[in-house]
């Protein structure tokens, strides 16, 4: 896990996820209010190199009991292909059940096919849709 006071090493990461829309100063405001609550932050390493992250939100569903979100799923480009992100849903899944959640969830982009496919093959099922409305 990637220690609170070392978070704002993942902002290029969610800059690029995110299609540098969203400025640094803004996301590091954020980070530091999502470490206050439910989060933790998962870095994925290639000895000391940070190659990808991804966040991860505990909550108790009224439809699924305790489960982990995953967030914010980016693995830099050079790795991909390579297994690295198959390996980290084998963590997550370990990791959710050792915090006795019932199941993992995600949200992806709805024009990010390459995540829709890569997340069928790791067995997960599309259950709806996530709508949001921007005040």
């Amino acid at each position: 896990m990637i220690d609170p006071k070392e978070i704002f090493t993942i902002v290029p990461f969610l800059q690029k996820l995110g299609n540098n829309t969203v400025e640094g100063p803004v996301i590091k405001e954020r980070l530091q209010e999502m470490i206050q609550q439910n989060y933790e932050c998962l870095g994925i390493f290639d000895e000391e190199k940070l190659i990808g992250t991804c966040g991860l939100w505990f909550q108790t569903r009224h439809y699924a009991g305790r489960s982990l979100e995953m967030d914010h799923v980016i693995i830099d480009d050079a790795y991909r292909g390579h297994g690295v992100g198959k390996m980290l849903v084998e963590f997550v899944s370990d990791y959710a059940k050792k915090k006795s959640c019932n199941w993992v969830e995600l949200n992806s982009y709805v024009h990010n096919f390459p995540s829709h496919k890569f997340f069928y093959n790791q067995g997960f099922v599309a259950k709806g849709y996530h709508f949001v409305k921007e005040l």
